[in-house]
């Protein structure tokens, strides 16, 4: 065969596969009409980047009219996404007279049910000291574990879940606020609690979302958006959401919750069956931190991993109503000694 015959063939190769990419690629912009195009949207970016390839390549063949409308396809697709990316910033900022407020810690992890390295979960928290910790996948296995962080934390709520991944827990240093109480939800699989923050009350809310369509993640939705509704008027959520920054169902638990996720956080999962190394190029941003009301947020920012498909977030956040400059540190001398005799500090 002569090579005008291999660069023909070559061309129409190119051409079928930048069209069979184009298609979920186009019905993932139309998460809103149903689940099944929001499970295509997850992988936005991976099939905007096959897109604008293939486009390139035809660029340089006598199809180069549809390359260039796969690359103005896979452009616009991937402007969609940007705000996931750590080239973005978070969305609420510091406000005037913070040098005068307590700064305060949250930190959001997927434990992953079989973490085969629990230790490493204990010493990362040891060493980052947040004031706050939202938990998923708190299976059975990971209760004891749990348990050891009580001498620092003494303020938790840990869920059981039928579900073999396990519940959410969220473990404080803080008070839980007088007259509230800390709740489980969902089966489990959302718990919240209202602490109390040098006086002021902030609600926090671990959640965890089950698989997108065809899984159960839609009814999971419906159920939960009158709850989400309960919220203060001052919160932060965070958990795994099983869902991209730019989808819909992140957008329904803001809408339903008057929620607003932070932007910038980047990439926080990736398949233990691939190399830790491309979770930044092939990772999904399905781990999301949402805010309202009186909080300001400083930083977030992903965490050194910790034997979980899921890297740990951490975010830094002042209350903007109040100006005190209390340091939140509650830990007794007793309870320091046990800390560092569980190796946790």
């Amino acid at each position: 065969m002569n090579e005008p015959g291999k660069a023909r063939i070559f061309a129409r190769i190119a051409l079928v596969a930048t069209l069979l990419a184009s298609l979920p690629l186009v019905l993932g912009l139309l998460a809103n009409y149903h689940p099944a195009f929001d499970s295509l949207g997850h992988f936005r970016v991976h099939l905007a980047v096959l897109v604008g390839l293939g486009g390139l390549v035809l660029l340089t063949t006598r199809h180069w009219r549809h390359g260039a409308l796969s690359v103005a396809l896979g452009v616009g697709a991937l402007w969609t996404t940007l705000q996931a990316f750590p080239s973005s910033t978070p969305g609420a900022q510091a406000s005037e007279g913070a040098a005068d407020r307590a700064t305060y810690k949250l930190m959001q992890l997927n434990l992953l049910f079989n973490n085969p390295a629990p230790e490493k979960v204990l010493s990362l928290i040891g060493r980052a000291s947040p004031d706050v910790i939202l938990l998923e996948e708190a299976s059975s296995e990971w209760k004891p574990f749990i348990a050891l962080l009580s001498a620092r934390y003494p303020y938790s709520i840990v869920c059981d879940s039928p579900r073999r991944v396990g519940g959410v827990a969220i473990v404080s240093r803080r008070p839980f606020a007088v007259d509230t109480t800390p709740a489980c939800l969902d089966e489990g699989m959302m718990a919240r609690a209202t602490l109390d923050l040098g006086g002021q009350v902030l609600d926090v809310a671990a959640l965890h979302l089950l698989w997108p369509w065809p899984f159960e993640q839609p009814g999971q939705l419906d159920r939960l958006v009158p709850i989400l509704g309960t919220l203060g008027e001052t919160a932060i959520l965070a958990g795994d959401l099983n869902a991209t920054t730019w989808s819909s169902a992140v957008r329904r638990v803001e809408a339903a919750g008057g929620l607003a996720h932070l932007t910038g956080i980047g990439p926080t999962w990736l398949t233990d069956l691939l190399p830790y190394a491309l979770r930044p190029y092939i990772g999904l941003p399905i781990d999301q931190i949402m805010g309202k009301g009186e909080v300001a947020i400083l930083a977030v920012r992903t965490l050194d991993p910790a034997g979980s498909d899921h890297l740990p977030l951490m975010v830094e956040f002042q209350m903007t109503g109040s100006s005190n400059k209390d340091t939140g540190e509650t830990v007794t001398a007793m309870a320091a000694a046990a800390l560092d005799a569980a190796g946790i500090r």
